[in-house]
């Protein structure tokens, strides 16, 4: 069983930064990608970022320059870093990631509950 935790959502004005963290915990051997999806009310579930283990990353262009992710494979954690957030960033934040368990031979996607981002204008 692999658990994934999102924290440090919240409200804040336009043009506000937040971080959001996101640590998964369980039966982990090594995880591959990890990345941050967003899904508004009514609408698709969207990418916002991707992070290798080697810390090679990949940006939706609507986030580029804006947004930063990162990890610590250490502690088996992802971060967002969000600056200048507009009222379209609005959404749940939700991380994954592609995780080899202990004991197997296949890697395979784990998502976290979500936390909620809201920007007002």
């Amino acid at each position: 069983q692999v658990q994934l935790v999102e924290s440090g959502g919240g409200l804040v004005q336009a043009g506000g930064s937040l971080r959001l963290s996101c640590v998964a915990s369980g039966s982990i051997f090594r995880i591959r990608d990890m990345g941050w999806y967003r899904q508004a009310p009514g609408k698709q579930r969207e990418l916002v970022a991707t992070i290798t283990r080697g810390g090679s990353t990949n940006y939706a262009d609507s986030v580029k320059g804006r947004f930063t992710i990162s990890r610590d494979n250490a502690k088996n954690a992802v971060a967002l870093q969000m600056n200048s957030l507009k009222p379209d960033d609005t959404a749940v934040y939700v991380c994954n990631a592609d995780v080899l368990r202990n004991y197997s031979n296949t890697y395979s996607l784990s998502w976290g509950q979500g936390t909620q981002v809201t920007v007002s204008s």
